[in-house]
């Protein structure tokens, strides 16, 4: 059906950027909701961004400010765009979709392979 690629992800220093981006192989008949989740080692896998079918926005308190999310629906395209990162922001990061591949598919959740994102001095 549909596999997700993340590109972007690497090693940055304390107070750097970096922007993930997320591309599905396949166009998506709909897609609903477009996140991007990361999971540090020891830890479980948490939300860090949503972003809906009409552009809203929601973030964990811990990156608001720093992080911001954006898509583009005609390209089925998400991206993330990370400033000030901190080394507790070492992670690994997916993409998510919640999307319908076809109009006789059924919704379902799609997962991107992961990127390694590592922020140290």
């Amino acid at each position: 059906q549909v596999q997700l690629v993340e590109s972007g992800g690497g090693l940055v220093h304390p107070g750097g950027s970096l922007r993930l981006s997320c591309a599905a192989s396949r166009s998506f008949f709909s897609i609903n909701v477009m996140a991007w989740h990361r999971q540090a080692p020891g830890k479980q896998r948490e939300l860090v961004a949503t972003i809906s079918s009409g552009g809203s926005t929601n973030y964990v308190d811990s990156v608001k400010g720093r992080f911001t999310i954006s898509r583009d629906n005609a390209k089925n395209t998400v991206v993330l765009q990370m400033n000030s990162l901190k080394p507790e922001d070492t992670a690994v990061y997916y993409c998510y979709v919640q999307g319908q591949y076809r109009a006789y598919y059924n919704r379902r959740d799609y997962w991107g392979q992961g990127t390694q994102v590592t922020v140290s001095s």
